[in-house]
């Protein structure tokens, strides 16, 4: 028989408080009262719902109507599926926290929610990114833009997004599993975000801060210069070339997607770079609502209601009319 001395004894103790402390994380939600619940659940189910459809909506008839195989909308349809994976990362879960009157997450579910909240929030800013380049090209080399925007460029820039966005979200989140969460376990949001995480954690998060500020910078920071440098030259195309027709073909072209790009980076720098006077006050859960379930709803609206092509389409399925394919 064999004895154990206080100090391993101790030491096997805190790992066993550390497991246990991990096994889950529990997610205080809204700052909402409880007899508020079911207003807010019936709100964020109907605009989770219209996020899926209208997305949907957009993703069929880019893929139905002939007219609609162009760059822009092939870059726009993986921009509807994106919305729609983002959005399912946070709602579902939220929602039925509010249905069942439940707090908790497991550990395993919280990493994971939280590798594809930044995949797929960097996914959104690259093919962003990718739509602007696309229309500096149709308004700067009207000329050479089939020659430009060829399917295969196309295809490599989203093929492109998606293996960096994919290695920032694996870097983040493998800097985060190798945390420890001693102080506590409680959660001051609707989902396991990522800066409410590190402040969480009871190690040292120098690394990840490091990570955050370079590379997660880094895919936010330079596609949203991109996208203003694009816009640059677009404008000084236009000014050069001053016509009344010519504003209104930029602006046909060009305003839905500068309608999403405002509001999309609107969103991150008031969550992310404007300082909180507290560690996650209601302000920035407010904002992460908008980031997470208002954008991807309004998106389909922006683009139907300011783009004549996806109102023809959309028209013609309403009136029973034939889809060119």
């Amino acid at each position: 028989m064999s004895f154990l001395s206080p100090e391993k004894d101790n030491k096997k103790s805190m790992r066993r408080d550390n497991q246990s402390s991990v096994s889950e994380f529990l997610l205080l939600g809204l700052p909402i009262r409880p007899e508020q619940q079911g207003m807010y659940y019936a709100l964020f189910l109907g605009m989770y719902l219209t996020t899926v459809l209208g997305n949907l909506l957009i993703i069929l008839l880019i893929r139905l109507d002939s007219r609609l195989h162009t760059p822009m909308y092939f870059f726009l349809s993986h921009l509807a599926l994106t919305d729609i994976f983002f959005s399912s990362v946070t709602a579902p879960k939220m929602l039925m926290n509010m249905l069942m009157h439940t707090q908790s997450i497991s550990y395993a579910g919280c990493i994971s929610q939280e590798f594809f909240f930044v995949f797929f929030a960097n996914l959104d800013s690259f093919l962003l990114t990718s739509m602007a380049y696309d229309r500096y090209v149709a308004i700067c080399h009207p000329l050479h833009y089939p020659r430009i925007m060829s399917q295969n460029l196309c295809f490599l820039l989203v093929v492109v997004s998606w293996v960096l966005s994919s290695a920032n979200a694996l870097l983040h989140t493998l800097l985060l599993a190798r945390l420890s969460f001693l102080r506590g376990i409680t959660l001051p949001h609707f989902f396991c975000d990522l800066s409410a995480l590190l402040k969480l954690s009871s190690s040292d998060t120098t690394i990840n801060q490091l990570a955050i500020l370079t590379a997660g910078s880094a895919v936010v920071t330079l596609p949203f210069m991109c996208i203003l440098v694009s816009y640059g030259h677009i404008g000084v195309t236009i000014l050069r070339r001053p016509s009344l027709k010519g504003i209104c073909k930029a602006l046909s072209t060009c305003g839905s997607h500068l309608s999403v790009v405002s509001v999309y980076y609107g969103a991150v720098i008031a969550l992310y770079i404007v300082p909180s006077s507290n560690s996650t006050n209601d302000k920035d859960i407010a904002v992460s609502v908008l980031y997470t379930l208002v954008i991807p709803m309004v998106n389909p609206f922006i683009y139907s209601l300011r783009n004549r092509d996806i109102k023809g389409a959309l028209r013609n399925i309403l009136s029973g009319g034939t889809i060119s394919t």
